[in-house]
């Protein structure tokens, strides 16, 4: 097997049992007291799209949907290897940030606050901009071509997701959200 795949291969195993915990608490959500949680597309779409996203970056591991691994291609492939890494990580961090105000699905609890240290001291959604540049770099890396025009068609749908958080942040949480909002940028730092 191709050394970035496996790279790529031992990093997907590390990133679910980073994750395990997420998960757990997704269930313990079905459970949680809302105060608002909208029905949207963007509660399912989004996260279906990342499942098969993730599902494809598997096949590509082992070459199923990629192009020819050639020695022109070496460069781009160890630079999306590198980009893959650090964001993969970088949405670990941001899942465990948020603690116990984690959720799959957009959703403001009874005592909600607005979490602004770790990665959202500058950005207000680093795990949508992960997700992102997970995908892609991981499109890029194996030389999927099945996963790369997914991981584009995704990227609106996040950003989409992102804003739908943001009108419920203002709705519930307007002074704070105000406050942080003018320090933090949306996906970039300095930027929205």
């Amino acid at each position: 097997m191709d050394p970035i795949n496996i790279l790529i291969a031992i990093n997907i195993v590390a990133t679910f049992a980073a994750n395990i915990g997420a998960a757990k608490k997704g269930v313990k959500d079905k459970l949680a007291v809302f105060r608002d949680k909208p029905k949207t597309y963007l509660q399912t779409l989004p996260l279906a799209i990342s499942t098969i996203n993730l599902f494809i970056l598997i096949l590509a591991v082992f070459q199923i949907g990629t192009l020819v691994y050639e020695e022109k291609y070496l460069s781009l492939r160890v630079v999306a290897l590198v980009v893959y890494l650090i964001f993969s990580w970088i949405q670990i961090w941001s899942f465990r940030t948020l603690g116990e105000y984690y959720s799959p699905e957009i959703a403001i609890r009874k005592e909600h606050k607005i979490i602004s240290v770790g990665p959202y001291k500058i950005i207000r959604h680093p795990q949508y901009l992960s997700q992102i540049f997970v995908d892609l770099a991981g499109a890029l890396a194996t030389l999927s071509y099945i996963l790369l025009p997914l991981a584009l068609i995704q990227i609106p749908f996040l950003i989409l997701r992102a804003k739908e958080e943001e009108k419920l942040f203002q709705k519930y949480l307007a002074e704070e959200f105000k406050s942080y909002k003018e320090k933090s940028g949306f996906l970039f730092p300095f930027i929205g």
